[in-house]
C-alpha cells in the first residue's frame, strides 16, 4: 500500500521507497524505513497531504506519497 492510499487519521509504518531519486529527499525529512507515519489531513482535491512523521508535520505532494511504501 501506499501513503497516498491512506485517509485522514489512518496510520502506517514506512516499509521502503519506490524511486531512489527522492529517496534521500524523504529520508532526509523524517521518513525513514521503519517510522510510523499518521495521515493528518488531505487537500480537498487531495493535493497536497499533511502527515506526521518523527514527531513533527509535514506537507508531501501526491507524487512524492506515491513513493512510499507502507505496512
Amino acid at each position: 500500500m501506499k501513503l497516498s492510499e491512506l485517509k485522514s487519521g489512518e496510520k502506517g509504518r514506512i516499509k521502503a521507497f519506490e524511486s531512489s531519486e527522492i529517496e534521500l529527499k524523504l529520508m532526509e525529512m523524517g521518513c525513514i524505513p521503519g517510522e510510523e507515519v499518521v495521515v493528518e489531513q488531505k487537500a480537498p482535491l487531495g493535493d497536497p497531504i499533511s502527515i506526521r512523521v518523527a514527531g513533527y508535520s509535514l506537507s508531501l505532494r501526491i507524487n512524492e506519497a506515491n513513493q512510499i511504501i507502507i505496512e
